[in-house]
């Protein structure tokens, strides 16, 4: 077996050494597909954590003969229940839950692949290992044989006689912190794919993808995060929470009880809320809850890691974070069409806001890779055991005020947006910055990507609910600066041209035509301070170069009435950028475009979402009437526009426009160049 090591897999070694393991290794062992990885990762870091190929085939020999001694495949049970009863005693390595019977005042021990259903076990050990209580837990498990238990005629001759879960014994923090410092950021995310078995330099995963990645591990590393992913099959959307940690449970679809979640009505145990780190429910289209009084459990839940219940003393706690995983079977452009990126979950809450609304954040399955070969790793990265501790230790940080330091959120978000856009970029520090050395730049990309992920429930929530939600141009300001940005939705962009959130300064939609072909134009202006220069790009026609410097020149002519001394043309140098999004020729047009272009650049205004601007501006100021005006406005409509100005001159063509274009978009009227402006412009 000859070992190649790029760079990455150096430092690993050099800085981790006994933490890291060669990933493509658990494959290579080959012992069936019920077997975690973090078992398996277990028994090879503490054999093959080296580049030294002699010792990395002494060491998968040592695992495979564990394996084969101890590991139980089901189809073997038979043979294991003759081995404990031959030797006595004999030890086994398999998944173990318990089961109080309360008929009996005992517990009963479950081993799944050993096909063991009533094994003895003491309170004691069921009192150190109460996971077991709650899905079960991976262990060594010493199991001893004793045909004198008799429970009326029946003998119970299994015994678990000591538990020893498969995880790291002990870990320092410390130390992962510390070395965090020697590799780059770009490097670390991919240090983080890789320890998820993830190929960061596959084809396809683009810094997107990686980014979308990575935040499927935020659940396991802010306490109380809400989240879902739903995306077609064959992603991977629960292979995190499966395979790569010991401190999460899968729930399957309809199996969510109040004892199991919650709190268990006679006993008064907390359930798995107050058990473990993360709680999965797989195939949450199909059913969640197996009782409809998990529903307000799980809302109070969600809101504050609380909940009460009548009989169970007070208010409990939990700190476990929820995630629902499900498939959406069909393209999201025609699920939007028809009804909203929730209608897949079942339909115990796909309707229901107030649940919905708890939900922190939403990651667009539709965006990830289908798995193939080729995207898992062959390199190192770390152990899933030490990988899981290094997640659970940054549970107990907390960085939700980080973003208060460079950033203010925009006005249209609410507290319950606030709160999860705060953990979301607290999560993005612990798992990319550990040691606390970020920069201004990563919390604003960290910002951004939480900004969308809350806005796509928001914007779900604005179908279903209506205006109770309708606040949904997410936003920050640049405390620095005071430069608002929006976040907008590829989703939302993708079916139109225009995009539905507010415009950055400087970009404006039109339309053109020659009397044969209609285009839709988008104008972007940037302005920089220097001597007065104009320079247009995009197109080489005289007639929207014409417009443009047209426009131009009225402003420079009225600076004092348009502009004040500040803000003087003289001061900057302007570049403006013509690009056709539909159709191949711009002509005429686009003055008045052009002009809310420069000024909302100049005085850097956001403006209205899906906006467009038709009409002319004449170097002495007067506005000139669109023509093809039905053409021109229908056309927008139909790319997405939800708002096109259009010159006063073109009132009495509002007639020609189609009742389903008026139904979708507004068609204002302007005058003059102010009230043009006093209309585009987003109020504050």
């Amino acid at each position: 077996m000859t070992i190649f090591l790029d760079q990455l897999d150096e430092k690993l070694l050099e800085y981790f050494r006994g933490f890291v393991v060669k990933k493509d290794l658990v494959q290579m062992l080959k012992v069936g597909e019920n077997v975690p990885v973090f078992v398996l990762e277990y028994l090879i870091a503490n054999s093959c954590s080296t580049n030294d190929e002699e010792a990395i085939k002494k060491g998968l020999d040592n695992v495979k003969r564990i394996l084969s001694d101890h590991y139980v495949n089901p189809e073997e049970s038979a043979l294991i229940h003759a081995k404990i009863k031959n030797q006595g005693r004999y030890k086994i390595i398999d998944k173990v839950s318990v089961e109080l019977d309360s008929k009996k005042d005992m517990y009963w021990a479950k081993l799944q692949n050993s096909n063991i259903k009533n094994a003895n076990i003491s309170e004691s050990l069921v009192g150190q290992h109460e996971k077991m209580m709650l899905g079960g837990i991976w262990a060594i498990i010493e199991m001893r044989y004793d045909p004198d238990i008799v429970i009326g005629t029946t003998i119970y001759p299994f015994v678990v006689e000591e538990i020893k879960p498969i995880q790291l014994s002990n870990f320092e923090n410390a130390n992962f912190v510390r070395n965090r410092a020697h590799f780059t950021k770009s490097e670390w995310v991919d240090i983080l794919l890789r320890s998820s078995g993830i190929e960061p330099t596959a084809e396809g995963v683009t810094q997107r993808i990686k980014m979308l990645l990575v935040s499927r591990l935020i659940p396991l590393v802010e306490s109380n995060f809400n989240f879902i992913e739903l995306g077609p099959r064959s992603t991977g959307k629960s292979y995190v929470f499966k395979e790569l940690t010991p401190y999460a449970v899968l729930i399957s679809g309809g199996q969510g009880t109040v004892a199991k979640l919650f709190v268990h009505g006679s006993t008064g145990k907390v359930g798995a809320v107050g058990q473990w780190d993360t709680i999965t429910f797989d195939e949450a289209t199909d059913k969640l809850f197996k009782e409809r009084d998990a529903i307000p459990l799980m809302k109070d839940y969600m809101e504050s890691g609380s909940f009460s219940r009548a009989g169970a003393g007070g208010e409990i706690t939990g700190s476990a974070s929820i995630v629902l995983n499900g498939n959406i079977n069909q393209p999201v452009e025609t699920v939007l069409q028809n009804s909203n990126l929730f209608s897949p979950l079942s339909e115990e809450v796909n309707s229901d806001t107030a649940f919905l609304d708890r939900i922190h954040f939403y990651l667009p399955g539709w965006e990830m890779l289908k798995f193939a070969p080729k995207h898992f790793t062959k390199s190192f990265g770390f152990s899933t055991d030490f990988f899981s501790e290094c997640l659970k230790s940054q549970r107990k940080v907390n960085h939700t005020d980080v973003v208060e330091e460079f950033f203010a959120m925009g006005s249209h978000l609410k507290q319950r947006d606030t709160k999860p856009v705060k953990k979301t970029v607290s999560a993005f520090i612990k798992l990319i910055h550990p040691d606390n050395n970020y920069t201004k730049e990563d919390v604003r990309e960290y910002l951004t990507i939480a900004l969308e992920m809350r806005r796509r429930v928001k914007e779900q929530l604005k179908r279903i609910g209506g205006m109770e939600f309708w606040d949904t141009n997410f936003s920050y300001i640049d405390k620095e600066t005071q430069e608002e940005t929006f976040v907008s939705l590829p989703e939302e962009r993708s079916s139109h041209l225009i995009e539905n959130s507010p415009l950055s300064p400087g970009v404006c939609y039109t339309s053109t035509s020659d009397g044969d072909c209609l285009t839709v134009v988008k104008i972007e202006t940037a302005v920089v301070m220097g001597s007065g220069k104009l320079n247009i790009s995009g197109t080489n026609s005289t007639a929207p170069r014409e417009d443009i410097k047209n426009t131009y020149q009225y402003i420079k002519a009225n600076e004092k009435s348009i502009l004040n001394e500040q803000h003087s043309l003289k001061n900057y140098d302007i570049s403006i950028q013509i690009t056709s999004l539909l159709g191949s020729n711009v002509s005429t047009g686009i003055g008045a475009a052009a002009y809310v272009a420069i000024i909302s650049a100049i005085y850097k205004k956001n403006l209205k979402p899906a906006l467009a601007v038709l009409g002319n501006i004449s170097v002495g100021g007067a506005i000139e009437r669109a023509l093809n005006f039905a053409d021109k406005v229908s056309i927008l409509s139909e790319n997405g526009a939800k708002m096109v100005l259009v010159p006063m001159s073109n009132l009495n063509e509002l007639q020609d426009l189609p009742p389903s274009v008026l139904g979708e978009t507004d068609v204002p009227f302007y005058a003059n160049n102010q009230m043009l402006m006093q209309k585009v412009i987003l109020s504050e």
